[in-house]
């Protein structure tokens, strides 16, 4: 093989990976909220949660992005595993609609008359939609047109390649010639990160004389056997939903290519007669992509039977993770690349580490005195080490191109992690100055600070954005009557310390503990606040207002009426309240 050759040959793997990439990444975007439709309505059963993978693999053309989305759901709490399993039992059977892709137009179009057309119309929508869904449709057309470019200029390479070198001359059927071409196989999808691709060139290969039928079939197994690394690599510091719905796919893939190894002669006799039975027309592309939805098929026939032993072995297994209340469970980094997804994630997130948060500020704020400290630092850990994930995960989502309509949420998300982590840190200080107070003598001052209490742990319970019935209105007129409180016990501190009713030094720490409480309350007020903003901010991009500029911004005036004046109104000297924000 000459230099020329080898060059030509790399430049069209080159356009195939690029045309895949721009294909999945368009339909991702593009279809992204299609896609959450099909797999939260379509996947109440094994059954249907097969035809669900198969129809949006078929699609996106990407197993791996349909198998991340459906882990980055069960991570959410939207899809169970057991739901789950049938998805990804479909996503592996919806990738050989490639192989149909070249087997069927790959040698039977021209594909220079089909490609570029369709890189044409696909840039003008890219260049005319910036910022709308059919700039993303634009890129997958693009992709599409630059996948058949690539899938041209590999059939002349092999077809040049033929014929100065026979390589069939020098193939076998023995085991070990046909372990070679798996590994082959396996090698080729670990090094450009996509069966699709790497089965594209499997085909085009058998399909331009290059390699057997059987040597074909092999490669074919191993690319099935190779897609699992990307999986693999996945369950390496994931969660463990991510780990066992990611096993599922490993599990799936390895033992379909261990049984359709030890039946290979048996398959290919089937694919013989299949072909002739759908009256196609005979070649080893055809027999190719016929033999890979073969062994597709054998896996779904193993699998969905076993489906809910599969499901309580792997529950039993990936424990660690979820032990830990420090590590996060909805932040898998594999649905980062989907925007909505990614978004959809930090707000489960947040809504753990808000309960953690607002768990201490109550303990350390009731009636019934302080928290333990060693436990409310262990939470304050806990949420620190959670806003660091939660920021690390939204730097990786906005990485990419964003809808414009949940371009704000990702900035939202970690201001409200902020809140979050401040109302851990003042819990703390709270409990710490707690713990060298002496109990007041005066009836009235611990008559007042009960009430204090009492009231910090009524604002605590109504800044709950998950309450069902929270209200920002009713936050609000309770936030004016904490300041009321707080103003009032602040002046008879200043008051008793004057008179000698209480030590100059108590009353300082009174009075510095009370201005903890107040910018817990303050953070537990913003936090409620903006989560407020966020959520409404994602129901109107999944209710299909992403468009709707003039809702969001009403939203946005909505959350706004009930801004910060009330808690500025509680100074501290005079600092505003809101300073820490």
């Amino acid at each position: 093989m000459n230099i020329g050759l080898t060059l030509t040959f790399l430049g069209g793997v080159g356009l195939f990976l690029l045309g895949m990439r721009l294909m999945t990444d368009g339909l991702k975007v593009a279809a992204g909220d299609a896609l959450r439709e099909i797999l939260a309505r379509g996947t109440a059963t094994t059954g249907r949660g097969i035809l669900s993978g198969i129809a949006i693999t078929a699609v996106v053309q990407s197993s791996s992005a349909v198998i991340f989305a459906t882990v980055g759901f069960v991570n959410a709490g939207l899809l169970t595993l057991y739901q789950a399993v049938g998805v990804i039992i479909g996503s592996n059977i919806g990738t050989t609609a490639t192989s149909w892709l070249v087997a069927l137009v790959g040698f039977k179009v021209d594909l220079q008359a089909l490609a570029l057309p369709a890189v044409a119309i696909g840039m003008l929508l890219r260049v005319t939609g910036q910022g709308k869904r059919r700039a993303y449709l634009g890129d997958a057309l693009t992709g599409f047109g630059i996948f058949f470019l690539g899938l041209d200029v590999l059939k002349t390479a092999f077809g040049d390649f033929g014929q100065g070198y026979d390589l069939a001359e020098h193939t076998g059927d023995g085991i070990l010639s046909l372990l070679m071409f798996v590994a082959i196989g396996v090698v080729m999808t670990v090094v450009m990160n996509s069966s699709s691709a790497s089965l594209a060139l499997t085909l085009t290969a058998a399909g331009t004389g290059l390699i057997p039928l059987t040597a074909g079939a092999a490669m074919v197994i191993g690319a099935n056997v190779g897609t699992t690394s990307t999986a693999l690599f996945a369950v390496i510091g994931a969660t463990s939903a991510a780990r066992r719905a990611a096993m599922v796919h490993v599990v799936f893939n390895i033992v379909v290519g261990v049984v359709a190894f030890t039946i290979l002669p048996v398959l290919l006799w089937l694919v013989s007669h299949a072909a002739a039975l759908l009256r196609l027309a005979p070649g080893p592309a055809t027999s190719l992509a016929i033999f890979h939805t073969a062994t597709k098929l054998l896996g779904m026939a193993i699998f969905w039977p076993l489906t809910p032993r599969l499901v309580t072995f792997l529950k039993a297994r990936f424990r660690t993770a979820e032990e830990d209340e420090g590590k996060p469970r909805h932040l898998d980094r594999h649905i980062a690349s989907t925007p909505d997804l990614a978004l959809d994630a930090l707000n489960m997130e947040l809504q753990r580490i808000g309960q953690i948060a607002r768990r201490g500020a109550r303990d350390v704020t009731s009636a019934e005195g302080a928290a333990p400290l060693d436990r409310l630092q262990r939470d304050q850990q806990v949420v620190e080490r959670l806003n660091l994930a939660t920021a690390e995960f939204s730097n990786r989502a906005q990485y990419g191109e964003i809808p414009q309509s949940i371009a704000e949420g990702f900035p939202l998300a970690m201001r409200i992690s902020r809140y979050y982590g401040d109302m851990a840190e003042q819990a703390v200080e709270i409990a710490k100055l707690e713990a060298t107070l002496p109990s007041p003598t005066d009836p009235a001052i611990t008559e007042a600070i009960t009430e204090f209490r009492r009231e910090t742990s009524n604002v605590l319970d109504l800044s709950d954005p998950d309450d069902e019935e929270f209200a920002m209105k009713r936050l609000k007129h309770a936030i004016k009557d904490f300041a009321d409180d707080y103003q009032a016990l602040k002046s008879l501190l200043l008051r008793a310390g004057a008179d000698d009713r209480m030590p100059v030094r108590q009353m300082v720490a009174r009075l510095d503990e009370m201005s903890h409480v107040r910018r817990l309350i303050d953070q537990s007020y913003k936090a409620a606040k903006y989560t407020r903003r966020l959520r409404k901010q994602l129901h109107h991009y999944h209710a299909g207002d992403e468009g709707d500029s003039g809702a969001r911004q009403a939203d946005r005036r909505d959350v706004d009426t009930y801004d910060d004046d009330a808690v500025m109104q509680m100074t501290d000297g005079n600092k505003p309240a809101g300073e820490t924000a």
